[in-house]
């Protein structure tokens, strides 16, 4: 039976390689092959990749003002993608302030003004990319974009904090007595209740610090404790996952992390700090000596993938650094380095615009997490990561 499908797998494989194009099977011998360049260090990876941002929103395929979702090696630029668009609004707005570059600044304010014209009437945000259909507010998107639509209502006010104030309030309103949201989820993910529903609970922090609306505080600290339920003794979650909740997605499992250290960091409640500690130093014990995580992982934070996912190693490892900083445990720190070290040498800071401070999906590029694509949320994770741990190196010198 192992043989057969080992045999079907490669039948499979081999089937799609004849379909695909020289550019994509390129990619995957370049990245088969193992080349890959120097460390570049953090100020011009993060350079490149904020640049590569900046074109994914000037070629994005519907044009609109939004982020395209990424760049395929098979057919170019996507659409634009309302969720990450949204949570990609800080990273810029951060950047451009502390480089004083008003063109970047410009272009977060094209973000935030597309974010609010296709915000829905009853204040929540579509799942998907912006031509996705069916068109319906979504739990989790909306929480995504809670995230920027504060950050422009701190730095511009009007007419962002009216839209983050619907946005919030469409979650207050749909949020189930034991803190879950158990409807409304995205029609492109696999239904049922989601643990790294964390990180929408973190749009509605962001939007408490904002607003200084304890309410929202209080609805997203009742969600994280709900997913606390879900944490197993060895940190690891239930109900973690967009398609399969037995061998979590590092990306997912960084989104559930994010929002449970945010929810510390808002509330000081130091059982949410030891639960996060319980999660990130499980997940220590998943990083390679080269500092790859594999892509998916099982309930003991064994390896169910031979693929990295890249987005989800720099969620992680901003992860481990904010727990640095809280807890001072250099454990944190080192892996954290490991991993972002890791990431800096698999972009490029030379060649074609279109993958020039790009971030894979996968490593290799065929992997099952954004085959043959750049993603634009794993080039904000990984400027976030980054730029964090930059941050971190002054305080130390």
């Amino acid at each position: 039976m192992a043989d057969n499908s080992l045999l079907i797998d490669y039948l499979r494989f081999f089937r799609s390689w004849l379909t695909l194009p020289k550019s994509a099977k390129q990619a995957f011998r370049r990245d088969r092959k193992g080349k890959i360049g120097d460390d570049p260090g953090i100020d011009q990876a993060v350079s490149e990749t904020i640049e590569w941002l900046a074109r994914a929103q000037e070629f994005s395929a519907t044009g609109d003002g939004g982020v395209a979702r990424h760049y395929s090696v098979i057919d170019g630029w996507g659409p634009s993608y309302p969720e990450t668009t949204g949570y990609i609004v800080p990273t810029m707005l951060a950047y451009a302030k502390s480089h004083e570059n008003k063109a970047l600044m410009d272009r977060t304010r094209r973000m935030l003004d597309w974010l609010v014209d296709i915000q829905l009437d009853g204040g929540g945000f579509q799942g998907g990319t912006v031509n996705d259909r069916p068109v319906v507010p979504v739990v989790f998107n909306t929480g995504q974009i809670l995230i920027g639509l504060s950050a422009g209502s701190v730095e511009f006010d009007a007419p962002y904090t009216d839209s983050m104030h619907r946005a919030a309030q469409w979650l207050l309103d749909i949020q189930d007595d034991d803190g879950c949201w158990h409807k409304y989820h995205s029609p492109f993910a696999r239904s049922g209740d989601k643990t790294y529903d964390t990180h929408t609970a973190w749009g509605l922090i962001e939007a408490a610090r904002a607003s200084g609306n304890s309410e929202y505080g209080d609805a997203a600290l009742r969600n994280i404790r709900w997913a606390l339920g879900k944490q197993k003794d060895n940190g690891w979650f239930d109900d973690c996952c967009l398609t399969d909740p037995n061998y979590p997605l590092t990306h997912t499992l960084g989104y559930t992390l994010k929002g449970i250290i945010e929810g510390y960091l808002y509330s000081g409640d130091s059982d949410l700090l030891a639960a996060a500690m319980l999660t990130g130093k499980g997940l220590l014990s998943t990083v390679r000596p080269d500092g790859s995580i594999p892509g998916l992982l099982d309930r003991d934070f064994q390896a169910a993938a031979p693929w990295v996912c890249m987005t989800g190693s720099a969620q992680i490892a901003g992860c481990w650094l904010q727990l640095y900083q809280q807890t001072s445990d250099t454990s944190f720190l080192d892996a954290a380095r490991t991993v972002n070290a890791y990431l800096r040498r698999r972009v490029s800071v030379d060649g074609p615009a279109e993958r020039r401070g790009a971030v894979r999906g996968s490593y290799p590029i065929n992997g099952d997490y954004g085959q043959y694509q750049y993603l634009n949320w794993a080039a904000k994770f990984f400027i976030d990561s980054n730029l964090l741990e930059k941050s971190i190196q002054g305080l130390e010198t």
